[in-house]
Parts: structure tokens; C-alpha cells; sequence
């Protein structure tokens, strides 16, 4: 396949525009007389960076290879950053558009709007870099094209889909509009997030994702290379796991396989602080710096995020490493070249500045894209249930809403958000859509109580003002100051707001105080647990993320009466009374109004996050028990559920006549939910996750082997409460019969897909059609159904649209196990189009002409890897460079289907690893597991897991197409073995 960047199938694929062409291409400005080549735009870029590389000196070139790069004044170059995060939004540079979540984004289905969210965000990295303050970049770290495949993963707010194609469609889109249109320079230089198979926080920096190769390529390589092949971003950052027991800092397909994907240089980037985990202490994979970092530039990243702003240790460290031939001069010039490739084409080093220079400050929260913001986070609402017409709501002949719940009049941030500069809560989009003259009784329904310690009879108290006061032990009774709201955030975790100035209780380190707007910080420090004990009292303990292994976490009071942390043998036992019930007073608020909107859901900081993953699916307690009393008191109480991720919401699901599902949307929540309700706008949001009834539903999060593990919709065989692509809307559509252009296809093919889709209801909305296929007689394993296009359809109430969607035959191939490629096989195809991926409206048979897979040929030496089913089997690094082994133990085994043994193999050839001392025993059976063996070999200690030795052994009764399995007896690690 030809690699071209963006090519005319991939952009019609993704629903996207092609690039603009060369005509439109902004003029050169002349340079200045005298001004040195790499100064002149009318030179091609690769003559004016080979110009500038040529002027600096070997110093310089490394200088240019840590996140800072530094100012060289002789040749008037400025100092550059890489990296500013842009998620949804740009973030932590001061008041911007906020935009919703990721994962909310993509909820759209939508990537042409995306796409112009992607270009205000963009544009908006511009206006700021203007003022090109220190620290400050026009390197964009996003997108996230990391697959969703654990709804339990703590970064799950950052991801799109669990979906590939989906996935890349939308990382695609947004890629493109940050980047611009412009063939030759950039608005902004994307870099996609993060290079491979990264879906858990867990110790994430020493667990290895184990991937086979038929994952790696048909699953998690599948959601970043079209979005590199599309040219939407202009590098890759690296993941901080290790992927098949090699960590990614260090993955040689960075320099090799992603740079192979286009002809566009690439600027490829660790994550922040991963060149450190290398070492002893952490990954223990290299001795020191400099061999780590000569490793991390080999392998192809270009760009060291480390030690913060400091770049004098990745100077030395590379500096040594080239001392001491680690790395050469060219190595050190490829990076450098990367990294200046990406400033030239962001008009760094023309004399204009490019075609986006003249992009000013008044670009930030422009009104358009406050406009933008509030149609993205509308079209992101997903309607998951509406029994009986409960919604939409008529704000003419509705006079009174109650607004309820602990997210109704709030709007939290996450750790990657940016600033808003304003924001509407749902309580204030519900007031203003029902106009004067109607009633939003509120209540977040939390319970307020006041702390009472049971052996001195003191209460606890906080301060006014923003700056709190140290909480603290008082003998007179405080009033308000002693009263704390409790929000229940599940897990047993909850946050505590004093009533005293409506600030959140936060740890510095030291003191507690009441002094935050929201929990918050890298190490969130605003997180508590109430522990009853048997005498009916609470030790009141402190969960942040900074003591999570700490036993001195129990609050007491000191001499002084401020409050500092102990063991539970000495913590302070409060009695918890209750000033205000929070359950009995929404139900106050909700009995009697015309409908109850209830809000309940996450805070970004707290449920989940980088770094820390999801303990189960649950909605906490507390919020659950306020959902079911409202819709008691109310029989028309609507959920709106706010969260980052899939919630096992079965209960709620099964009692309450209606539920939407946003994401943290950004500033215009409040709106974007309000025009749902009183349908303003007709929902038309689809989940891009499938919803599971609980955690039980899943295998460990550590498990990434989604076809072993039946993981996602692809493969997951039980029932889910909301299936991948659901969504319902405010009409109805009705599906034709699905017509194919061509009844079959062979390699190179197109065919288009057509099905008439009809607005059957009264009111005008959009349908997402989505197609999905199914191999019927492959030899391999293949997805119960998988998505191959999609497109979201605007049609006016009684309309009729014939909706094409193209289905290229090079989708339809997977990877060939036997012969480590893809192969369109031969053989037929279910095509299926429906509004779901359980609600399938019409489908058809495709046949395909391809190549059958042959039988294995196990006389040339097999790469152990390279099976068609395991039992207890890890993938682990051959050696530190390259190369995959399988790691086995006691009784784990390998298959490999359909071999080809007529000519009667006499011999077993094994290349092997075994750390441990002593023998361990591999033997070869034949059908099954337990079936008859062919050989029996012994395994001595190699003593190291990179010395490799080769042993062979007499194979007998190895005759016919066979399934061969490997079994051990001990541990080791394959690499590669052959019968001949």
C-alpha cells in the first residue's frame, strides 16, 4: 500500500473534506536581503531545514531534543516549547472555550462537527501564542485515539470509542481541524495520544499490556493509523506502559511501523517524566540515563518531556551517550531534523510568521465558538431511555421543574480541561428555558451534618471567606461554621463543603482547610471517608490520592484543636448529626412539579482520572437512594446522568420513565441539556461504549486480549444494558431494504451500501446510520459484528433519504496469523445496517474474492507469538530492542490450528529463554491440550531472559492437518520453534 498522507479513500471513508489544494496555498513572503536559506519560504522546506541543521553544532542539535528547547541567539532562533494540552479545549492558559469531554465528542457521531471544534480549539493556541509567553506551545497534545476497551480505565473522559474506526474517524476530524487546511503550513501541530494498547491507570508504568499481533493490528493500531495516514497529525506521543513486556518510551515501531504509515515527517514525543521510569526503581529496563535516553532517540521518539523545564540532564545523558557510540551523529540529526520539520511548517521561521500569524488574542471565547460549544454538547446527549412520550418537556404548559441533585447547579472541570469563562448549570438552562413567570425549585439533595467528637463534646468548625480557616475542634457550639455538606462520590469516598463559604475541605499536607472551589490537583487532597464504628460514631479518614497507602490517615485533634492525621487507634470518634436531610428535601422540591430533572452523576477528579482507574461501575449510593426516592414522589422525575464513562445504571434503567446521558460538557452544559428536555433540540447522540450491568461483565482490566477475553461489542456474547451505538431521539425511522451495488467484490474493490431511511414521526432529527459486517466462514475467529461506516442523516419530519455508505474490500481483511500479514480471505460477508449494533434494520449478503489461508507450515521456523489460542500465555520482549517471546508457566499452552503435517516431521526445534534455575520440561501434543504427544523436551536454565538457546527433540506420530499445542511444565519464554 502506498502511503501518500491523506489519500482521496481514507478522507471519504472518515466523511471528511479532502485537503485544500496546492492553488490555495498561502503566498511566500520574500525574506529580508542577506537573510541566511533557512529564512527564505520560496526555498523547499527540506532545503531550508537541511540549511538550518547544517548551521548548528552538535550541542545545539541536542539541546533541541528535550521538551524545552532553548533560544540559540546567534542565528536569532527563539526558544520552543513542545506540548500544550488541548483535549477539549485549551487548557491551563487561562480562560478558553470549554468544550465537552472526549468521549462526549465523539458521541456526536458527527466528524465534520468535530472538525470545527477542532479548528476553534486550534485557533484558539494561536490567539494565545500571540502573546508567546514562556511555557506556551502551538504543539498541541491531542488527540486521544486510545481504544475505550475497559469502561473502568481512570482516563476513560480522554478516549473516544471503543471502536477502531469510530475512534479514528473522530480523532481524525479533530486532528484535521487543529492542524488546518493549508498543504504547507499549520495552524497548530497535533500529536496523537498514546502509542500503544494504554487502557489502565493500575500501576501503569510497569504492567505490560499484552497484546497478540492480530489485536495489536486489527484493534489498537487500527484506531491511529488512518488518523496518520489521513495526515491530521503530525506525531505521536508514547504510552508510559510497557506493551508485550517492552516499555513504550522504548517501542522501535515509532521509529519503524508509524513512520512507515505516511510521507509526512512525523515529531514524535514522550509522555512527561517517561524517559525517568526506565530506570532502576521503576521499570529497572536500562542502568542509568544514559543508556535509557540512547534507547529512547534509537527506538524514534524525538522530543524528551522530562524533568519538568529543566533540560541539562537530557543534554548530558545523550551527550555521554554519544561519547560513548550509544548513538551517533545521525541520530542525533534525524531528531533535530523531526523537530524542526514541525517549526517550519508552523511558520516559525518566515517572515510573515505564515498564514495563520495574523490570528490574534480575540479569537479566545470568540462568540462562535461559545455558539460552537453549546451545538457540540447538545448534539453529544445521548437519550438512553423515553417510556410514554415522558420527554420532551413543553416549557408553554410547563410551569414548574424541580431541578434536583448533586450536579443540578453545578459544572465540575477535569484534569484537562481548560477555564471557562462562564458556565450554565442545568438548574440555570431549565430557568431560562421555562422563561418568568415559572418555578425551579432546587435541591442537590446532599445531607448537611455537623461533627461532634464523642469523648471532649467538641465540634468541628471551618472559617468564612475564600481562604477558609484550619479546621478545627471548637468547645462552643460554631452553628453554620460546624456545618459540612456531604456529596457521595461511591466507593465510600465523599467530599465535604463548609457551609461557612461553600469551599470544598482540602489537605495541604500538613493542615486541613476549607479553601477549594472543587477537588482538584494532581494528588487530590479533598477526599474523605466516613467509618462507622460499632458505638454508633465515625472516625472521620482522609482517602486523597497522596496517602493511599498510608495507616495514618484518621483525623484528630491536636493540642491547639486544629485537626492533623493519626491511626485509627487514636483518630478523633465524631458524632455525625444531620442539620439537614438532603433526600427529604429534593423530594420536598420534586412532589408537585409538573416533572423532576434529576442530576446525578461523577466528578472528574474523584471517580476516576489518570492515574487512578474505576473500583467498579456503580452509581454511589447516596445519589441512587436520592434518584429512587424523587421518582417516587414524582412519577414523571427524568435522569440526567453526568459522567466521564458507562455507568451500570440497570436500576434506574428499570424504574424511571426517562434517562439522558451527557458527558462533563463543558461550559454550555446547562443549555445543551435544556434544549434536550424541552426538545429544542431532537436527541441524536450514540453511545460509543457499550454499557455493561456490572463490572461482573468484565474480566480483569489488565486482560487485553479481546478476543480471548470476549471484550467490547465485537466480541462480548452477554447482555448489555445499553449496547454500542444506542441512542433514541424525540421521532421515529424507518429502514428500507439494504442494496448493494455489487453482489461481490475482490481485492481493490469498492461497494456502496444503499438503504432508504424515512422520518416516520412528527418532528424533524437525525438518524445515525451505522453498517457493520460479519465474516461468516473464516478460519479464524472473527467479531460477532464490527463497524465499517457510519453517517449521521438530518431528516425533516415524513422525509425520505437514500443513505450511501461505501465499504472498501481492504477493510474486510484481518491478520493472517500463519503468515504475519493481512489477507482478504475468501469467502462471505453479512452486511448490516440499523441504528445500533443491536438494533440492526436490514442487511445483505456480500461474497468476496479473496485468498484462502493455506495450512500452516510449521517446517520453517514459527514465531511462538504467532498462535491461534493460549491458556495463561504473555507476550514479553525477545530482546530490549526488538523481537516478542511468549512468557508460559505451569500448565499454559499454545495452539496452532490447521497444520500441515504430510510430510511426517521427525524433529522439534525450539529457540527459548529461561531465567529461573533448574529444567522445566515443553511438550507437543497434538488436537488438543490433553491430546496425544509427539514430543517431550527438556529445557535447562539459560540463566538470563535474553540468552537465547536453541534445543531440539525427536517428534513422533506428527502426521495429517493437525491443531499443535505447546504445553510447559515450568516457566520460559518461546520465541520461535518448527517440526521438520
Amino acid at each position: 500500500m502506498r502511503h501518500q498522507g491523506i489519500t482521496r479513500r481514507s478522507v471519504l471513508a472518515l466523511g471528511l473534506a479532502p485537503l485544500a489544494p496546492l492553488s490555495l496555498a498561502h503566498p511566500a513572503a520574500a525574506a529580508p536581503a542577506g537573510s541566511p536559506a533557512f529564512r527564505n519560504p520560496r526555498l523547499t522546506r527540506a532545503a531550508r531545514v537541511e540549511d538550518l541543521l547544517g548551521r548548528l553544532t552538535t550541542q545545539e542539535k541536542i539541546s533541541l531534543l528535550h521538551q524545552y528547547q532553548p533560544a540559540i541567539p546567534r542565528l536569532g532562533i527563539a526558544a520552543f516549547r513542545t506540548g500544550t494540552e488541548a483535549l477539549h479545549g485549551v487548557a491551563w492558559l487561562g480562560e478558553a472555550t470549554v468544550f465537552p469531554q472526549a468521549v462526549g465528542m465523539a458521541s456526536t457521531w458527527h466528524p465534520e462537527l468535530i472538525r470545527r471544534v477542532g479548528e476553534a480549539v486550534g485557533t484558539e493556541a494561536r490567539g494565545f501564542q500571540q502573546e508567546r509567553p514562556e511555557g506556551w506551545s502551538l504543539n498541541l497534545w491531542a488527540p486521544v485515539a486510545n481504544l475505550l476497551r475497559d469502561p473502568r480505565w481512570g482516563r476513560n473522559e480522554e478516549g473516544y470509542s471503543e471502536d477502531p474506526h469510530l475512534t479514528a474517524a473522530i480523532a481524525t476530524a479533530y486532528g484535521r481541524g487543529m492542524r488546518g487546511e493549508d498543504p504547507d503550513h499549520l495552524r497548530t501541530a497535533p500529536t496523537l495520544k498514546h502509542f500503544l494498547a494504554y487502557n489502565n491507570e493500575v500501576h501503569r508504568s510497569t504492567t505490560s499490556s499484552s497484546v497478540r499481533p492480530r489485536v495489536r493490528a486489527e484493534y489498537d493500531e487500527a484506531a491511529f493509523r488512518p488518523v496518520i495516514e489521513a495526515g491530521a497529525v503530525t506525531g505521536v506521543m508514547a504510552s508510559y506502559n510497557l506493551v508485550n513486556g517492552r516499555p513504550a518510551t522504548v517501542n522501535p515501531d515509532l521509529g519503524g511501523r508509524v513512520r512507515s504509515w505516511t510521507k509526512e515527517t512525523l515529531l514524535h514525543v514522550t509522555d512527561a517524566g517517561a524517559p525517568n521510569n526506565l530506570l532502576p526503581g521503576n521499570e529497572d529496563y536500562y542502568p542509568d540515563r544514559t543508556a535509557g535516553d540512547a534507547a529512547t532517540l534509537r527506538a524514534g521518539n524525538d522530543s524528551f518531556t522530562v524533568d519538568d523545564a529543566d533540560p541539562s540532564h537530557t543534554v548530558a545523558a545523550l551527550t555521554s551517550a554519544l561519547q560513548q557510540g550509544l548513538i551517533d551523529a545521525e541520530d542525533i540529526d534525524r531528531a533535530a531534523r523531526h523537530i524542526l520539520d514541525v517549526r517550519f511548517r508552523l511558520g516559525e521561521f518566515d517572515p510573515d510568521g505564515g498564514p495563520y500569524s495574523g490570528i490574534t488574542r480575540a479569537a479566545v471565547d470568540s462568540p462562535a465558538h461559545r455558539a460552537l460549544a453549546r451545538e457540540c454538547a447538545g448534539e453529544a446527549v445521548v437519550l438512553l431511555k423515553n417510556d410514554h412520550a415522558t420527554l420532551p418537556l413543553d416549557a408553554r404548559t410547563t410551569r414548574s421543574v424541580a431541578v434536583v441533585g448533586p450536579l443540578g447547579d453545578t459544572l465540575y472541570t477535569d484534569w484537562y480541561s481548560g477555564t471557562p469563562p462562564y458556565t450554565v448549570t442545568v438548574r440555570d438552562g431549565v430557568r431560562e428555558a421555562l422563561g418568568d413567570g415559572a418555578t425551579v425549585p432546587f435541591s442537590e439533595g446532599v445531607d448537611r451534618v455537623a461533627f461532634q467528637e464523642a469523648d471532649s463534646g467538641r465540634h468541628l468548625a471551618a472559617g468564612p471567606g475564600d481562604s477558609g480557616d484550619l479546621l478545627h475542634e471548637s468547645t462552643e457550639d460554631p452553628g453554620e461554621a460546624g456545618h459540612f455538606d456531604v456529596f457521595d462520590w461511591g466507593a465510600g469516598v465523599v467530599t465535604l463543603r463548609a457551609v461557612a463559604n461553600g469551599r470544598v475541605l482540602g489537605y495541604d499536607g500538613e493542615h486541613f482547610r476549607n479553601d477549594q472551589t472543587q477537588p482538584n490537583g494532581w494528588f487530590v487532597q479533598q477526599l474523605f471517608s466516613l467509618v462507622a464504628r460499632d458505638d454508633g460514631t465515625h472516625l472521620l479518614r482522609y482517602v486523597g490520592y497522596d496517602k493511599t497507602d498510608d495507616p495514618h490517615t484518621y483525623l484528630a485533634a491536636g493540642a491547639d484543636g486544629t485537626l492533623h492525621l493519626t491511626d485509627a487507634d487514636t483518630a478523633g470518634r465524631y458524632r455525625v448529626r444531620t442539620v439537614r436531610d438532603g433526600v427529604a428535601e429534593a423530594v420536598a422540591a420534586a412532589t408537585g412539579a409538573d416533572a423532576a430533572v434529576v442530576v446525578v452523576g461523577s466528578m472528574p477528579f474523584v471517580n476516576g482520572r489518570e492515574d487512578h482507574d474505576r473500583p467498579d461501575l456503580a452509581l454511589a449510593p447516596a445519589q441512587a437512594a436520592l434518584v429512587q426516592a424523587v421518582r417516587r414522589a414524582n412519577p414523571r422525575t427524568v435522569m440526567v446522568l453526568q459522567t466521564s464513562y458507562p455507568d451500570a445504571v440497570t436500576q434506574q434503567q428499570a424504574t424511571l420513565p426517562a434517562l439522558l446521558w451527557t458527558t462533563h460538557a463543558g461550559q454550555e452544559t446547562g443549555h445543551a441539556v435544556a434544549d434536550v428536555l424541552f426538545g429544542d433540540r431532537n436527541p441524536a447522540g450514540r453511545l460509543t461504549q457499550t454499557w455493561y450491568r456490572s463490572e461482573d461483565d468484565l474480566p480483569g482490566i489488565l486482560d487485553y486480549d479481546i478476543i480471548k477475553s470476549r471484550r467490547t461489542y465485537w466480541y462480548f456474547t452477554g447482555e448489555p444494558l445499553y449496547p454500542f451505538g444506542h441512542g433514541l431521539s424525540y421521532t421515529t425511522f424507518r429502514y428500507g431494504p439494504c442494496r448493494l451495488r455489487a453482489a461481490a467484490i475482490a481485492s481493490g474493490d469498492t461497494v456502496v451500501a444503499e438503504v432508504d431511511v424515512t422520518n416516520t414521526g412528527d418532528r424533524d432529527g437525525d438518524e445515525v446510520v451505522q453498517l457493520y459486517t460479519r465474516h461468516l466462514d473464516s478460519r479464524d475467529p472473527q467479531p460477532r459484528r464490527r463497524l465499517r461506516a457510519f453517517t449521521r442523516v438530518h431528516l425533516r419530519a415524513g422525509a425520505t433519504r437514500t443513505v450511501r455508505l461505501t465499504l472498501p474490500a481492504g477493510d474486510l481483511a484481518h491478520w493472517d496469523v500463519t503468515r504475519g500479514r493481512p489477507v482478504l480471505e475468501d469467502g462471505h460477508h453479512e452486511v448490516m445496517v440499523g441504528a445500533s449494533s443491536a438494533d440492526i434494520r436490514a442487511t445483505a449478503r456480500l461474497r468476496v474474492h479473496g485468498e484462502r489461508i493455506p495450512a500452516r507450515d510449521l517446517s520453517r521456523p514459527t514465531r511462538a507469538a504467532d498462535f491461534d489460542d493460549h491458556h495463561g500465555a504473555a507476550l514479553v520482549d525477545e530482546t530490549k530492542t526488538r523481537g516478542e517471546s511468549v512468557a508460559l508457566g505451569e500448565g499454559c499452552w499454545l495452539s496452532y490450528d490447521d497444520a500441515d503435517l504430510s510430510e511426517g516431521p521427525r524433529t522439534l526445534t525450539v529457540r527459548y529463554t529461561r531465567e529461573a534455575e533448574g529444567d522445566c520440561r515443553l511438550q507437543v501434543r497434538l488436537d488438543r491440550p490433553d491430546g496425544p504427544t509427539a514430543a517431550d523436551v527438556v529445557l535447562p536454565s539459560t540463566g538470563d531472559r535474553y540468552r537465547h538457546r536453541t534445543v531440539r527433540a525427536r517428534l513422533e506420530g506428527a502426521r495429517g492437518r493437525r491443531a499443535v499445542y505447546l504445553l510447559l511444565t515450568g516457566d520460559a519464554r518461546l520465541s520461535t520453534f518448527s517440526l521438520h
